[in-house]
């Protein structure tokens, strides 16, 4: 599975630092981090954790009614 990275803008800032034997890779921007054995597999690991940051709420979208028998109050 490839990850994209997301189109740069002047404002991303990443911060990598070293952390007991990892490469520790946060989004200054959004708080998310992640890790990897290497510079490379951290960015990666970054990259992919942003897009599932970035996904729309379940909870803010609008839900239609069940209509489902077992899910009604009948």
């Amino acid at each position: 599975m490839g990850v994209q990275s997301r189109e740069p803008d002047e404002f991303d800032t990443v911060t990598l630092t070293e952390s007991d034997g990892y490469v520790v890779a946060r989004d200054d921007d959004s708080g998310v981090a992640s890790q990897g054995d290497t510079k490379a597999e951290a960015l990666a690991n970054l990259a992919e954790a942003l897009e599932l940051h970035e996904r729309p709420d379940p909870d803010d979208a609008e839900l239609e009614e069940a209509t489902a028998p077992w899910l009604t109050d009948e």
